[in-house]
């Protein structure tokens, strides 16, 4: 009995061994993965554009470029932007953001196609585990609640429509034949809208309207049209308007930069200058051509601000660190690039 008991405590005693044998290589793996997320000195990320054409986007695109660079000089992480063009295809961004998970990418931004068709984007990096910063276009509400690793960075629609009514608003109590420039009583106006489907197109139109109402400005519509974003339709469109309502046409509303110079090459073509035109996004062009006093003004997200929010997220979820205060999300999911109203200075 005495030596039965013996081989026990011996088994015991070799068990306590193997035990902590075991408890020391747990803590040594252990270790050794908070050593290795320590000394991370690189970062991939995945970009897809809806349309790398797109002026706006383009902007933003540079932008992401030049603070991708400036992230690597103040943390000495390297970055690694990949980034593609969807050309308007939903598919073809479902399958980039598959080869951006397949390449290992630390995080996804994206700048959907389809705001309302997020959800196939969502389930490939859900699965993967890979975290999504999306910007531009936001997606519906019930696709950002599925996971805490998403993230939306965009304008306020609203804000940006009241900033460009006020435009006109501020101009009119200054002086209203500035805007009612046959001096009737009435503002007579047309309307560029973006795409159909887009919230901002949907938001920046009805609110850019009851600005200029609850402002006092007497407006009338004439006309309005889609023109998605380009240059090139709102031109078309603008040339027929100018033939269906000659010397009627006041003002032109546009949901952004690109349409409203799309208007002003109509107009330059007509031979017309004092119709008023305003935009939206404050993008190099609309810019310059608010210095030449052909675009009367625009809003402007701030471009550095916009991209830095985006770059510093996205490095934040790709080193697993808590987001840069400098950026408030609010609800943890949304970030408002601040934005300001940029005018004709006619004193200048």
């Amino acid at each position: 009995m005495k030596r039965c008991c013996t081989r026990w405590n011996d088994r015991q005693k070799a068990g306590k061994r193997i035990l902590c044998l075991l408890m020391a290589c747990l803590l040594l793996t252990g270790c050794q993965g908070t050593r290795k997320e320590e000394e991370k000195n690189s970062i991939r990320i995945g970009i897809s554009l809806y349309r790398g054409d797109d002026t706006f986007i383009n902007n933003i695109r540079n932008e992401l470029e030049e603070q991708a660079k400036e992230y690597e000089r103040e943390n000495g992480i390297k970055v690694t932007l990949d980034i593609q063009d969807a050309k308007g295809s939903q598919n073809t961004q479902n399958n980039q953001v598959e080869r951006f998970i397949s390449l290992g990418c630390d995080v996804l931004c994206i700048n959907p196609v389809d705001r309302m068709d997020a959800s196939v984007i969502i389930d490939k990096a859900m699965t993967a585990g890979v975290p999504v910063v999306f910007f531009n276009r936001q997606p519906v509400e019930e696709d950002m609640n599925r996971w805490d690793q998403l993230y939306y960075i965009g304008v306020d629609a609203k804000e940006t429509a009241v900033l460009q009514g006020q435009i006109i608003v501020d101009l009119y109590r200054e002086d209203p034949l500035a805007v009612d420039i046959n001096g009737d009583g009435v503002v007579s106006y047309v309307m560029l809208e973006g795409e159909s489907s887009h919230q901002d197109s949907l938001i920046r139109t009805e609110w850019s309207v009851q600005t200029l109402k609850d402002g006092g400005v007497p407006i009338e519509k004439i006309t309005g049209g889609i023109a998605n974003w380009e240059r090139s339709q709102a031109s078309a469109l603008m040339e027929q308007w100018l033939g269906e309502y000659p010397e009627t046409i006041e003002l032109v509303v546009s949901n952004n930069d690109d349409m409203a110079l799309g208007a002003i090459d109509a107009l330059s073509r007509a031979g017309i200058t004092e119709v008023n035109v305003i935009g939206i996004d404050g993008t190099i062009p609309g810019i310059e051509a608010i210095e030449n006093g052909k675009l009367l003004g625009t809003v402007s997200a701030n471009k550095e601000v916009y991209g830095s929010a985006i770059m510093e997220l996205a490095a934040s979820c790709a080193l697993g660190v808590e987001p840069p205060g400098e950026y408030p999300l609010t609800d943890g999911t949304y970030y408002w690039p601040p934005q300001e109203i940029l005018v004709h200075n006619t004193d200048g």
